[in-house]
């Protein structure tokens, strides 16, 4: 039977389609550490030029979550690899590890070439904000698992770091200073409540501008999760950071203790930086407590990072001139757990 595979469902000649396609987006993120080409059966990467002591590899993987079924209803792919990139690389960096390199991996129902083009575009920029090359990855036609519109995206990053220079918390003492970087919004956690909230239940749609936001609906959640790796690298090298926390699912409650010591807690204040209004929407149409909130997403803060108080000030004008809003939100004390003072933050 001729053109069998593709009457299964598996289109060959698409799938080496959209491999042509990808090179030039994978192309631009290349370091001179890779060695040799797209399409090897494994990517490589020289190790031998980094000048470290007790090197150590760092790695991490993740995925987008139900954002995806975001970029299905808008039809939009062109951000959503950022989303992988970043939730890998904020990950490892928090340990100061340099992300080095990145593989993807999209299953799909359909390898519709213009489409995972512009998945990879996404992938590729993530890429490039992170300073990691995209040296492979696995684009798997899988029709009857997945429907036609469908995919499903992961990513795997690794990172180096000087054993002596890893960050872990540990040195933590109550009276550092908590300072915290501005999210671009909800980031990749906490979709399907995302969902369930605004779309089932309160039957918005993707076009409209709701409220105090400043973009449809569709776009404002489709907001790709910033990757926070060039400022974070740059204030290692300047300033002794004790502890990082990026601020994903469980939110505020679940992350920043993750970086505290046994012993150690968090105080937030509530008021010292400023929360989108997507938040506010949110709790507002799901008439969520704000506990809640602090337990699903960020809240407008996507890193945490604990330094002296002394160096506080310092560290806040670094970041800010690498781009970041950034602000002192709270510092540690004796205890456990996060507390959270100052009233109301929405």
């Amino acid at each position: 039977m001729a053109n069998a595979y593709k009457q299964a469902g598996v289109d060959i000649e698409a799938g080496y389609e959209a491999v042509s396609r990808m090179k030039k987006h994978v192309q631009t993120t290349m370091r001179k550490e890779v060695l040799g080409g797209l399409g090897g059966f494994g990517g490589m990467f020289d190790l031998s030029k980094f000048a470290l002591e007790e090197p150590v590899l760092v790695s991490g993987t993740d995925g987008v979550g139900t954002k995806l079924m975001l970029a299905f209803m808008a039809d939009k792919h062109d951000t959503i690899g950022i989303d992988a990139v970043a939730m890998c690389v904020n990950d490892i960096v928090v340990q100061g590890a340099e992300p080095l390199f990145f593989l993807d991996y999209i299953a799909c129902g359909k390898a519709e070439p213009s489409k995972i083009e512009n998945i990879v575009k996404g992938i590729s920029e993530g890429c490039r904000q992170a300073g990691c090359a995209l040296i492979g990855g696995e684009t798997a036609e899988m029709p009857g698992m997945y429907s036609t519109e469908e995919y499903d995206l992961a990513g795997f990053t690794v990172g180096i770091v000087d054993k002596k220079k890893i960050v872990t918390g540990e040195k933590i003492e109550a009276g550092h200073v908590l300072i915290g970087l501005a999210s671009s919004g909800i980031h990749s956690n906490g979709y399907s409540l995302v969902r369930k909230v605004l779309l089932e239940d309160g039957e918005l749609s993707l076009d409209r501008i709701y409220g105090r936001l400043e973009l449809p609906l569709g776009e404002e959640l489709l907001k790709p999760t910033k990757i926070y790796v060039k400022p974070i690298l740059e204030l290692l090298k300047k300033h002794e950071v004790y502890g990082m926390a990026h601020i994903t699912g469980g939110g505020f409650i679940e992350n920043i203790p993750r970086m505290l010591p046994e012993g150690i807690g968090a105080e937030i204040e509530l008021g010292a930086w400023e929360i989108q209004p997507i938040f506010s929407l949110l709790q507002e149409v799901g008439k969520l407590e704000e506990k809640e909130m602090f337990n699903i997403f960020n809240m407008g803060i996507g890193m945490v990072v604990a330094v002296k108080e002394e160096d506080a000030k310092d560290v806040v004008r670094l970041l800010e001139e690498q781009g970041e809003t950034a602000c002192i939100i709270g510092r540690t004390v004796q205890g456990a757990g996060v507390t959270f003072n100052g009233g109301t933050a929405l």
